[in-house]
């Protein structure tokens, strides 16, 4: 007998209540699933007092963590008499992402849900924060909440990407339409469709480099820009996304997305990341760039899901 999907809600090691536990429980709640939630804990002056022998270390950190556990469900029990069934857990450990990515191959959870936690950019600069490990590291879709002022979304956003379809995985823009209308579906949303992108970026050669002068060419650019909005406009209306909420827009993508998400009142961004490495290291894409623009929340989903 399969085991039912549920939410994981990564809970924060500080015992305060935030927006994200609403948005969680307002989701499980609308899609019909359980909720688990887990705190990951490391104090790092308990977990190394040196004026404590061990036994006593061992006691102060369970206390900490019981604690922890009992006010987890407290919280809990305000999501449970809204009908919603809820779990929670609390471990120790020092590396949080390793314990996360156990859960999420030991369960079949079917979204991971998070606070957006936004990073000065020296420490960006310095460290890869768990959020973008998040990004990187999990294949199922990733929900990072920020600046949620209500518990279920009204207005989605969803972005797709069809500058260079042959670094793309088929269907995957399709598949990010397709979670963004059930989304909107189980929250009685509207979505709006955005494709942003860079024409500079159309006519890059393999290593990188401009293979024509196009955008001194007028006539050139004209005919990049109609090509895009043919295949934009098919899969729009493939998708059944009607004609009012199709938008395109020329520019960084980044500073598009969060622009237009800035101007139209956008609660949730739906949009695809996938990575490769390379021959120089570890290659993004624009959804962690997007991840420090953001005002709002976005929900990343992995083409590695949609193929199976």
């Amino acid at each position: 007998m399969q085991t039912p999907q549920r939410l994981l809600l990564i809970a924060s090691p500080l015992m305060r209540r935030t927006p994200v536990y609403d948005r969680a429980a307002a989701l499980a709640k609308a899609k019909g699933m359980a909720l688990h939630i887990v705190a990951f804990d490391y104090l790092e002056g308990l977990a190394t007092a040196g004026l404590v022998n061990d036994q006593a270390l061992a006691v102060m950190r369970e206390g900490y963590v019981r604690q922890h556990r009992e006010w987890l469900e407290s919280q809990a029990l305000s999501m449970r008499r809204n009908g919603v069934i809820v779990t929670t857990e609390v471990v120790w450990v020092q590396h949080p992402l390793d314990e996360i990515l156990v859960h999420l191959r030991e369960q079949p959870f079917a979204m991971l849900i998070k606070a957006l936690e936004h990073e000065p950019w020296w420490m960006r600069a310095m460290f890869t924060s768990l959020d973008i490990q998040l990004l990187r590291e999990t294949r199922i879709p990733l929900h990072l909440v920020h600046n949620a002022s209500q518990a279920l979304p009204r207005r989605i956003l969803a972005a797709v990407d069809l500058s260079r379809p042959e670094e793309q995985y088929e269907g995957f823009n399709d598949q990010i339409i397709s979670e963004a209308l059930k989304l909107a579906l189980q929250c009685s949303a509207q979505v709006e469709l955005l494709y942003a992108y860079d024409l500079g970026t159309l006519y890059l050669g393999v290593d990188g480099s401009r293979e024509h002068s196009f955008l001194f060419d007028s006539n050139l650019a004209q005919t990049l820009h109609e090509a895009q909005s043919v295949a934009f406009q098919a899969l729009a209306e493939r998708n059944g996304i009607a004609v009012e909420h199709r938008h395109m827009r020329i520019g960084d993508p980044a500073k598009a997305l969060a622009l237009f998400m800035d101007n139209n009142e956008i609660d949730v961004l739906v949009m695809g990341s996938y990575h490769h490495h390379g021959v120089g290291g570890f290659i993004g894409s624009t959804a962690e760039r997007v991840l420090h623009r953001l005002s709002s929340s976005v929900l990343v989903i992995s083409p590695e899901r949609s193929q199976g």
